[in-house]
């Protein structure tokens, strides 16, 4: 890396001394961790400027365009009133893992008349250098990497086309990957006419022409077809899905899961709750499959309530719609996939918020919960080869409020979810950039939770990954994640649990041990899936499919809540539009497997219920009362 200037401030405003070397990690004066963020600096302006110059006193050009800001703890210089060309990366906050942020100005840098806009978020390395161009990395990846870098872009074209900036994934240099992510350096407005899928299927060209055999054909036939005038997004997704599964299916995969939670050193009652928790929750025929790491809000008889509910809730859905796969002939595509997850997760918010009804609670009183949770679906492939069937390898993530998921190998760690707090509406509906919501005393306060309101507002971030490298995969509450504790430490145990240096449960445990010596005043949950597609790992999977009789045994769990609770307060701003759900309409081909979604979400409810019946019997009874005719019978068979 190139050192322009020797000395990088402490983000600490209460440090005495926050002049520091470059090079440290930590301010010598107060022992704060020092923030080397590097920019991307764009525009023709900015390209002109040459390594080694110091702009407005405060940033330091390493190399072409990318800028080190050595006083990171100041708030970057922002305009009044946002040009039209930032609109853009706010709108598309929701995509910030391929996405850069906004994160500021330069004005008219030596009478060059043009103001810089600075980036966050950018594909640049820990060293101040650029990952490489897709093109560049194209001929070492994996066949399975080729097709899911092409997977990747695909998906991003349609929102990118409704900003106008879809151009940006015509240009190859602009096309940046870490690893198994595609990242963009920076968004590019189309100035003409919109660019077509014929336009795209063109930029692919190159990379096709090289692509590894055992796809290059099937990828050669989609770009033919990219190229017709009366291609539809939905054929082309669809061809690039079935080949980027049965590639994945090629490689083994082997998935070990640990979890646990602690109620800190602080607090006296537990509100987190995760799956699995302990060696029992490992013998669980859902295991490794799904993990969930849920953080409770409402304190005594709130939170942990809510946190367990929705463990149960989800596990209980998880079982039936495993068995609905069971007795799948078609590969079920993943928009229907997040379809039934989606529908499973607003049974579980509708379950919660009948009880806050039923009790009358309001406002700051209603029990509420956090949710994230990660599926590895069991559904089967044709794999290229003639190795037959084999797994899919897709992992499904799903996320309400601010428990968080990192994707961490032996090189990065990367953060998968977007928080749903008030910084995250600020950005998304364009009021303010990253940096400038972070400065509002309610930056953190959450907007999303289950159980606080009606599931039709509710806004569910659900994702699919291809798992395709070795790696871990972490679930966490706030408890671990608040203050960057997971980046500055992802090293010490993620890292040694992926080496083999630490068993998976032991690197837990002293994961969560770190936690409660920085952050604990707050309760810590955290599961992690050691994930393996080398071949030296490869343990065969056995999936078993579920029972109605466990399903009935589930129900009976003995909770063991505690008696009282510190209560974790929500702060929602409801004047927020909800963002309604749309419900596309089903093609023929798909009716069975959406009949079998509608029982999944009437028995998810079902199920829901049942479980607060243990949890709550007189609330669940007095809400019985309530309820049609119906489900007034079907409470008083649970009776």
């Amino acid at each position: 890396m190139i050192s322009t200037q020797q000395i990088i401030y402490c983000i600490n405003p209460d440090c005495t001394n926050p002049i520091n070397s470059l090079g440290s990690r930590v301010c010598t004066n107060c022992q704060t961790s020092l923030v080397h963020r590097y920019l991307w600096a764009t525009g023709s302006s900015a390209a002109k400027i040459p390594p080694g110059t110091t702009v407005a006193n405060r940033y330091e050009v390493i190399r072409h365009q990318v800028w080190l800001d050595t006083q990171p703890g100041l708030l970057p210089d922002i305009p009044e009133e946002l040009p039209k060309e930032v609109i853009p990366y706010l709108r598309l906050y929701y995509e910030r893992l391929h996405l850069p942020q906004a994160y500021g100005y330069v004005r008219s840098f030596e009478g060059s008349g043009d103001d810089i806009l600075l980036l966050e978020n950018v594909p640049i390395a820990q060293t101040g250098n650029i990952y490489p161009a897709i093109a560049n990395a194209w001929e070492q990846a994996t066949a399975v990497r080729q097709v899911y870098w092409l997977w990747q872009i695909l998906q991003l074209w349609q929102p990118l086309l409704e900003q106008g900036v879809a151009s940006s994934l015509l240009m190859s240099n602009n096309l940046r990957v870490q690893g198994w992510c595609v990242r963009l350096l920076e968004l590019h407005q189309t100035t003409e006419s919109l660019p077509s899928l014929q336009d795209l299927g063109q930029s692919w060209q190159p990379l096709v022409a090289s692509a590894k055999a055992p796809i290059a054909q099937r990828l050669q036939n989609i770009v033919k077809q990219m190229g017709t005038t009366q291609v539809e997004f939905e054929a082309i997704s669809t061809q690039l899905n079935a080949l980027l599964l049965s590639s994945a299916a090629e490689l083994p995969l082997n998935l070990e899961v640990s979890g646990a939670t602690d109620t800190g050193t602080v607090m006296t009652r537990n509100e987190d709750a995760c799956f699995p928790a302990n060696s029992d929750d490992r013998k669980d025929s859902l295991v490794p499959h799904l993990s969930i790491v849920c953080d409770g809000i409402g304190g005594h008889q709130g939170g942990e309530v809510a946190s367990q509910l929705a463990i149960q809730s989800v596990k209980l859905q998880i079982r039936a719609l495993f068995a609905e796969l069971a007795a799948q002939t078609e590969l079920i595509t993943p928009d229907l996939w997040e379809e039934q997850l989606e529908a499973s997760l607003r049974v579980v918010n509708n379950v919660i918020c009948a009880s806050n009804d039923a009790q009358n609670r309001q406002g700051r009183e209603r029990m509420a919960t956090t949710l994230v949770m990660a599926l590895q679906v069991p559904q089967r492939v044709q794999a290229n080869s003639a190795k037959g069937s084999a797994t899919t390898h897709e992992l499904y993530l799903a996320s309400v409020g601010d428990s968080r998921a990192y994707w961490i190998t032996r090189n990065y760690c990367q953060l998968l979810t977007v928080d749903d707090d008030v910084t995250a509406r600020e950005v998304r509906y364009a009021r303010n950039l990253y940096r400038q919501a972070l400065m509002r005393p309610d930056a953190t306060a959450l907007t999303q939770a289950l159980g606080t309101r009606d599931a039709e507002s509710l806004r569910i971030g659900i994702r699919r990954f291809i798992l395709e490298e070795d790696g871990i995969l972490l679930l966490c509450s706030d408890g671990l994640s608040d203050n960057n504790w997971v980046e500055q430490s992802w090293q010490n145990y993620a890292l040694a649990a992926l080496n083999r240096q630490l068993d998976i449960e032991d690197a837990v445990h002293r994961w969560i041990n770190f936690a409660n010596q920085k952050n604990g005043h707050d309760n810590t949950s955290l599961v992690m899936t050691l994930c393996n597609v080398s071949r030296e790992y490869f343990v065969s999977l056995t999936y078993a499919q579920p029972q109605v009789e466990i399903i009935a045994a589930e129900t009976t769990e003995d909770f063991s809540l505690a008696e009282s609770s510190v209560p974790l307060l929500l702060d929602l701003d409801i004047t927020e539009e909800p963002t309604p759900t749309e419900v596309k309409q089903p093609s023929r081909g798909r009716s069975l497997v959406l009949l079998g979604g509608l029982l999944l979400l009437l028995g998810g409810t079902t199920l829901g219920l049942l479980v607060w019946w243990q949890l709550q019997p007189q609330t669940f009874q007095q809400l019985c009362r309530q309820l049609p005719p119906g489900l007034q019978q079907l409470c008083s068979q649970q009776k």
